[in-house]
């Protein structure tokens, strides 16, 4: 009989680790929907990055797991105390969760987006999943490590120097948002496409005008709702309405429903979650304004399940509200329909289907200089979100500036900030590779299927 090889053995031993992580994460809602996680497992498998975009519970796993650091007293990462511990961040910072939104002033604005996965922890775990991002679509470009290295120092200088400005006093003029006057380069020409699109091309991928009435058209991912399911919808709906802000209910018909579809969720984050799009008549009775929202199952965020602090956690009605709550927190002047409800006891987000999204496009990112500019910009974009949420934006969970506690703890060790993103990086990215392939053999071999995470 032969022994295993060491390496056979530890890869052996990650995969086991790996399928118990799915199960506690995924494995609910692939037993009620496998097909949509074969979708899922697909899209992961066809690369690294793919892979770690859908894997933050592995990756907050493995964080928790090896002492990176809880925010807590004692612990083992320099840059965290009671404070840079725990103040609200992104939850999933990689490098395709930015580009352009609408905001409720009307300006095209480029910034984080996607904040599914918000919630309270330390401010390094925001940054050590981006680097670890930069490392493996740096990877996928052929750079070199010391490329790499020089890219995630530049998105860690960047950070640091937005962050001690905001912290410093500097004024709103000194550091605006990214925007068509401001931006540059990749993000400038993402506002433009932005700019270019129009909400009747998007009323016309999606609906149709039938009897001087506009209708969710057949197909394209729509399914039809028996008349119990619309029931619920409305009322769902109903309470969704008393979680708008005041200013957003300017034109009490803007929320006269037309029409009502189910969806199925299967994107690498959406997967098995049931969703919903409703058609609204929007701020004018011109058919060209109709507004398209949608209603979705919000899920459990993964770095909660390693973080123990139950005032954060008692904070939140269900997961609806706290995707809600911390997208206003983190987003400066956030989506006017944003708001929550409930259905079937499960917290909805609900959000308009913006008509000028577009995220930022890293496929035809290869200079190494241009890749250098965008980086930075997703540093201060990253420390601006940041300091967002903290004792001015008027939520109870962060009583203090963010900007000023973060700014004291990189400044204690100015050097060892750069040197942890890094390290980091290099170190979760071969990991994050290593992985994939791991997954990759799981799924083939029959260890991912119908709903059941075979041992």
């Amino acid at each position: 009989m032969s022994v295993p090889r060491p390496v056979e053995a530890a890869e052996k031993q990650r995969a086991e680790e790996i399928l118990a992580v799915f199960d506690t994460a995924f494995g609910e809602l692939l037993t009620a929907d496998p097909a949509a996680f074969r979708v899922k497992f697909r899209k992961m498998a066809a690369s690294a990055f793919a892979f770690y975009r859908g894997t933050a519970c592995l990756f907050y796993r493995d964080l928790s797991q090896e002492g990176a650091g809880s925010g807590e007293p004692g612990s083992d990462e320099p840059f965290l105390d009671e404070r840079t511990g725990r103040v609200w961040i992104h939850g999933d910072l990689h490098a395709e969760n930015f580009g352009t939104y609408m905001d409720a002033n009307g300006r095209l604005i480029f910034n984080v987006n996607d904040f599914d996965e918000a919630y309270i922890g330390p401010f390094t775990w925001d940054l050590k999943r981006f680097a670890a991002s930069l490392a493996l679509i740096g990877y996928t470009k052929a750079l070199s490590d010391p490329q790499i290295t020089e890219l995630v120092e530049i998105y860690a200088g960047a950070y640091r120097e937005r962050i001690h400005a905001l912290a410093t006093g500097a004024k709103n003029d000194e550091v605006p948002p990214f925007t068509l006057d401001t931006a540059e380069g990749p993000l400038l020409t993402a506002l433009r496409s932005a700019r270019s699109l129009t909400r009747f091309s998007l009323l016309d991928s999606m609906t149709e005008i039938r009897e001087y009435e506009r209708r969710f058209a057949a197909g394209g991912g729509s399914i039809e709702l028996d008349a119990a399911t619309r029931y619920k919808i409305l009322a769902a709906f109903d309470g969704y309405l008393e979680t708008l802000p005041e200013s957003s209910l300017t034109r009490p018909d803007s929320y006269r429903v037309k029409d009502v579809v189910g969806r199925r969720g299967i994107g690498i984050g959406s997967a098995g979650l049931p969703s919903y799009n409703i058609l609204l008549e929007g701020n004018s009775d011109a058919l060209e304004n109709d507004v398209v929202i949608y209603l979705k199952q919000a899920q459990t965020p993964a770095v909660s399940r390693h973080l123990t602090d139950g005032a954060v956690r008692d904070y939140f009605q269900h997961e609806g509200h706290r995707t809600v709550i911390s997208q206003r927190a983190l987003q400066a002047h956030a989506d006017p329909w944003l708001g929550w409800t409930e259905l079937d006891g499960a917290g909805q987000l609900v959000a308009e289907v913006s008509p000028y999204a577009v995220d930022l496009d890293w496929s035809d990112l290869d200079d190494p200089e241009e890749i250098a500019a965008v980086v930075a910009d997703l540093g201060r974009a990253t420390a601006t979100m940041h300091s967002a949420a903290d004792d001015e934006s008027g939520h109870s969970l962060v009583p203090f500036s963010t900007e000023r506690a973060i700014d004291a703890a990189i400044a204690a060790d100015e050097d060892g900030f750069g040197a942890l993103l890094v390290d980091f990086a290099h170190t979760y990215g071969a990991r994050a590779r290593a992985d994939h392939q791991i997954f990759v053999d799981l799924f083939r071999n029959g260890r991912l299927a119908q709903g059941v995470f075979r041992k």
